[in-house]
């Protein structure tokens, strides 16, 4: 098997593949995600609009999973750095919201494109390039290109929220995507920590897309 490293530091996996019970583990998580969104925000059919929103939700938490991972390879796995990185991602989506409400921001298209414009930014940093600046450059630059994509992210989910109609069935939408992605970002088992910024990437090009033209044009 190839060895292991920094993108897939599965010591334990002797094969890219997602064991079996991950797998039915998985599974009855989704299962119990699809029943208790089933009841809190009605029938799916309803969602049907709001499909952008359960894409944003699943690539999200590819980002979070992502940025958590990241920052322990550059600074330590240890409970501090983990509640950082969580506290960084509460603030970056209050920031979000806080400047969507306050001041005029750019259509979501062109926020679109700062989102997958700041993926690839992520992409293309290396972690051996991180790794060698000084602890106080690599904490700014290290949360400079985590927490951009995240940024982002959340100025387009705030946008998009404030201008659905039932508040109660897209947050539903947005919430059963984010259990899907919690439950997709094990695929880094087969195609590592940084693939999932690729997957996140298509996931987000499919929410413009399904994105109402109405609104892409407007808000």
């Amino acid at each position: 098997p190839d060895p292991a490293d920094d993108d897939r530091p599965f010591l334990y996996l002797k094969d890219a593949t997602i064991p079996p019970i991950y797998i039915i583990t998985l599974g009855l998580i989704l299962i119990v995600s699809l029943l208790a969104v089933r009841v809190v925000a009605g029938p799916y059919d309803r969602m049907r609009p709001y499909a952008d929103l359960f894409l944003l939700g699943v690539a999200f938490m590819l980002l979070e999973t992502k940025s958590v991972t990241g920052f322990a390879l550059l600074f330590g796995t240890t409970w501090v750095v983990n509640a950082i990185v969580f506290a960084g991602v509460l603030v970056a989506v209050l920031a979000a919201v806080e400047v969507t409400r306050r001041f005029r921001t750019p259509p979501l298209p062109v926020m679109y494109g700062v989102l997958l414009a700041g993926l690839l930014l992520a992409w293309l940093v290396p972690n051996a390039w991180l790794l060698s600046l000084p602890l106080p450059l690599r904490a700014v630059a290290a949360v400079t290109v985590a927490f951009l994509p995240i940024f982002a992210a959340n100025i387009v989910f705030a946008k998009r929220f404030a201008d659905t109609a039932d508040a109660t069935t897209s947050f539903g939408a947005n919430l059963l995507g984010a259990m899907v992605g919690g439950c997709l970002e094990y695929a880094a088992l087969i195609i590592g920590y940084k693939g999932l910024l690729i997957v996140a990437a298509l996931l987000y090009i499919g929410a413009l897309v399904l994105l109402p033209r109405k609104k892409a044009a407007l808000v």
